[in-house]
């Protein structure tokens, strides 16, 4: 939805089961419509679009993309930020690692990214930009024990993102919009903390890049820089960035120091326990922890200890195990939980960390695109519970009250 400080606030429908057209827009014909009657009667209200490779082919099959335009309008919706992120299957099948195939090294990801940001063109209102999110390059722990294929890893991704800004540069020059992809670094992705993404971007991405859109438009390097700033953007998704315990401020100042733009913030928290001495205490933690060591994602857990040093496990059953070792002090894990309460039936969250987040966007414009992804219910008590229509619509009061405790907290309930 628009909001008078300029933001614009959405949840991102990868939360929703579908991986067809039909299956997509049955979904946003289901919740998108309540959703603005209760949020924005008044404004237009936004939808952070998830397609899978599918659904964005057959999207742009016959007739759909206008008439899917035409709906948008005749319902006061619109289409701002994207999540492709995701290629295929997301829901009810084993996901794990597979998440992050295919990887920028292939031609499916820059193919389906390309389609994305056509569709994305079509549908954008004229005055905004337009983000889609994206992987962070590619699955760690492929490329752990071989350097070569790590660097070949980079510097083909960097080739294919800098193919991807040529596009988005003739998407801009013929219809005047601005898309920008938006990298989304997340725990045992490439690229999974604020240092990691600023050395690949400044070391790998721009030199190569520069090169390549030189070498395609003759453009100069300082044109050419500028593109790649313009159109290759960050994904700040809170839970991620809060999972390897750092401090949103401090994240932000190096970014922007480092000229880089945040194309979306996603707002998430991330399940996190603080481990006590006992271990009588800890087993009970770790029973509370079990049922959610399910197999069809990665639920990565960051260890803290008591000097600060951060010890990752690629998935919650790996942790589980270490459990009693004596100097872990904290665990957060990758969940994306509900963001209007930091405690659930004796676990907690990182919500502080969102509430850092919005309240730093009081005093500094970051970026235009906010967007919550939550889409684990079930660690709710049951009497918290609610059906999803309800859910979501608390989810985004929760935030409208954070990031604008007066005005909009009232607009909501109008």
């Amino acid at each position: 939805m628009y909001l008078d400080n300029g933001y614009h606030l959405t949840y991102c429908t990868n939360i929703h089961p579908g991986e067809s057209w039909d299956e997509v827009f049955r979904n946003l014909q289901e919740y998108l419509p309540p959703l603005k009657k209760n949020l924005s009667p008044d404004k237009p209200f936004g939808i952070g679009l998830r397609l899978s490779d599918l659904a964005s082919r057959e999207l742009l099959a016959g007739k759909r993309l206008a008439d899917f335009k035409v709906w948008l309008q005749d319902n006061g919706l619109y289409v701002y930020t994207m999540n492709g992120f995701p290629f295929g299957g997301f829901h009810q099948q084993v996901v794990k690692d597979a998440v992050h195939k295919p990887d920028w090294t292939t031609r499916e990801r820059v193919d389906y990214t390309i389609r994305l940001a056509h569709i994305l063109a079509a549908i954008l209102p004229e005055e905004l930009d337009g983000g889609i999110s994206t992987s962070p390059l590619s699955y760690k722990p492929w490329h752990r024990h071989d350097e070569a294929a790590l660097d070949a890893m980079f510097r083909t991704s960097c080739l294919h993102l800098a193919e991807v800004v040529l596009e988005l540069q003739g998407i801009k020059s013929e219809t005047g919009k601005t898309i920008h992809i938006d990298i989304e670094p997340e725990p045992d992705g490439v690229l999974e903390d604020t240092e990691e993404f600023i050395s690949f971007y400044n070391n790998r991405l721009l030199p190569i890049g520069i090169e390549k859109l030189k070498a395609a438009s003759g453009i100069s390097e300082g044109e050419a820089a500028e593109a790649i700033r313009t159109h290759i953007q960050l994904c700040y998704d809170v839970c991620h960035f809060a999972l390897v315990y750092e401090q949103p401020a401090d994240t932000f100042a190096k970014l922007q120091e480092a000229g880089i733009r945040i194309g979306k913030i996603q707002l998430s928290s991330a399940l996190k326990v603080m481990l006590p001495v006992s271990m009588e205490e800890r087993q009970r933690i770790a029973d509370q922890l079990a049922p959610f060591a399910e197999s069809t994602y990665l639920h990565q857990v960051v260890e803290r200890n008591e000097s600060n040093r951060l010890t990752h496990y690629t998935d919650l059953p790996q942790a589980l195990k270490q459990i009693a070792k004596p100097e872990a002090k904290e665990w957060r894990t990758h969940f994306h939980v509900p963001l209007f309460t930091s405690t659930y039936n004796g676990l907690q969250s990182t919500q502080d960390a969102v509430a850092e987040v919005l309240e730093l966007l009081q005093h500094n414009h970051l970026t235009n695109h906010l967007e919550a992804e939550t889409y684990t219910w079930e660690v709710l008590p049951e009497d918290m519970k609610k059906e999803l229509h309800a859910s979501l619509q608390r989810e985004l009061e929760w935030v409208l009250q954070k990031i604008n405790p007066t005005k909009d907290a009232e607009n909501s309930r109008t």
